[in-house]
């Protein structure tokens, strides 16, 4: 049963550098589709770069009591030469309590191309973290990913699952570095397309550092790692961000994911991502 997953928590890159299609027209003039495409590519950016500097990830949760969250739907369909609908929505909600906090995420996708289903994607995270002080928490991760399109294929995985937990600890916490590690033990659940399944212990730990190397540039690096009999997985996400000048910004990263289960055992992609104001 070949397997091909993702750990939970590791970081989804942004887009990399536009190319051609960002000038694709839609309408007779292509004004508003390349308005449109220019506002996503921006988004996407800012997104990559802001979610990496981001101290929620390297610090201690700080965040307002009680209930918080968001939500979003997009929903796009087109006919004649071709019949396409395009559905997406994701969700995140956190709940804080004094020293416990719990986020929940949920995101979907779902695609037809001329009356033919060609993505049902559903990804779920649960992530709990009670504080017994400035250094020292407990955690408790639960993830599913679903591909309803994997039913017939042995090697798709239709269901992937984890349920873990564990200790971790703040070793570093500074403005200009902070560095934390967990470690946890779990079960492991895994689901091919001919509904052939393994349920096993899974061990899962991981490692996430900031460091402000002066005030233009900064890096990070998550690691996570899940073994089971199964399967070795590892996927680990380095990043630096340079701001040139107040007008230019500049993102280089490089992931990697490891799978040993898999014929190919590892895949890397670069990223770059650009951001020029005049």
């Amino acid at each position: 049963m070949k397997h091909t997953t993702r750990i939970a928590g590791v970081s989804a890159l942004a887009l990399l550098l536009a190319g051609t299609s960002a000038f694709a027209q839609t309408t007779l003039t292509g004004t508003q589709a390349l308005e449109d495409r220019i506002e996503d590519i921006e988004d996407d950016i800012a997104e990559d770069m802001e979610r990496a500097e981001d101290a929620n990830r390297f610090g201690a949760a700080e965040t307002r009591e009680g209930l918080s969250g968001s939500a979003s739907l997009g929903y796009s369909g087109s006919t004649g030469n071709e019949e396409s609908q395009d559905l997406t929505a994701g969700a995140r909600l956190r709940f804080a309590q004094g020293q416990f906090v719990q986020t929940i995420g949920l995101a979907l996708e779902f695609t037809e191309t001329d009356n033919q289903a060609t993505k049902e994607d559903v990804f779920a995270v649960y992530d709990a973290n009670y504080y017994f002080n400035d250094s020292f928490y407990g955690f408790a991760l639960g993830r599913i990913a679903s591909d309803g399109l994997a039913d017939g294929f042995a090697d798709r995985t239709k269901t992937d699952a984890f349920l873990g937990f564990g200790p971790g600890y703040r070793i570093v916490n500074t403005p200009d570095l902070a560095w934390r590690v967990q470690a946890g033990i779990g079960v492991s659940y895994l689901e091919d397309g001919f509904d052939n399944s393994e349920t096993e212990t899974g061990y899962i730990a991981s490692s996430r550092l900031f460091w402000r190397i002066n005030e233009n540039v900064f890096a990070t690096n998550d690691t996570d790692i899940l073994k089971s009999d199964s399967a070795l997985r590892i996927n680990n996400d380095l990043g630096v961000n340079f701001k040139v000048t107040d007008a230019f910004a500049t993102r280089v990263s490089y992931l990697t994911d490891y799978n040993d289960s898999n014929a190919i055992r590892t895949d890397n992609k670069l990223g770059v991502s650009l951001v020029y104001g005049f």
